[in-house]
């Protein structure tokens, strides 16, 4: 297995582990908690794209027709949890003014959208691909790379983008910090 992809399976679980930790019920400081996703998530990003110069996969592979690439593990009730737990310790900076979303140009009025929301849409995509090749047999982890890396282009890529605005706004422009 190539470095850069263990270093990415093993920096998708340290990203799931940081969003299950805050929904224990550790006490979590905004602060620090914000410090730690605004390293997370460049790093999953770069991680992510460096997942590009993999091989294609060939779509008649067996792995692929079998619906396997990546399981929906992740029931709603823990997407809840973890979208709860980051709301309750992001606070009123939970919402931010989303400038990039497709239907802005159409609107007169400001969309809105919230770290705790894109942080659990991330946690969902990446704790489904880690329950899915925790275990799985070497020649089925190309697929659910090949599925990951998809996503990120697709849908993830952008969540990533917006939330790294606004962490870094209140990182930087908070008069805690």
């Amino acid at each position: 297995m190539e470095p850069n992809v263990l270093a990415f399976i093993a920096l998708c679980n340290e990203f799931c582990s940081r969003l299950e930790s805050v929904c224990s019920g550790e006490p979590t400081e905004r602060g620090e908690f914000v410090a730690s996703m605004l390293n997370y998530i460049p790093r999953l990003y770069i991680s992510a794209t460096d997942l590009r110069t993999l091989p294609s996969i060939d779509a008649e592979d067996e792995y692929m027709t079998d619906s396997w690439a990546i399981e929906s593990v992740l029931d709603e009730d823990y997407y809840e949890a973890i979208r709860r737990g980051v709301e309750s310790v992001m606070g009123e900076d939970d919402v931010y003014l989303e400038v990039f979303e497709e239907d802005m140009k159409y609107s007169d009025t400001p969309i809105s959208a919230s770290i705790s929301e894109g942080l659990a849409d991330m946690f969902q995509v990446l704790y489904n691909f880690i329950e899915t090749v925790r275990d799985a047999p070497t020649e089925r982890l190309q697929p659910a790379l090949t599925t990951i890396k998809e996503d990120f282009g697709h849908y993830w890529s952008r969540i990533a983008c917006n939330l790294l605005r606004a962490l870094n706004h209140i990182r930087y422009n908070d008069s805690d910090n």
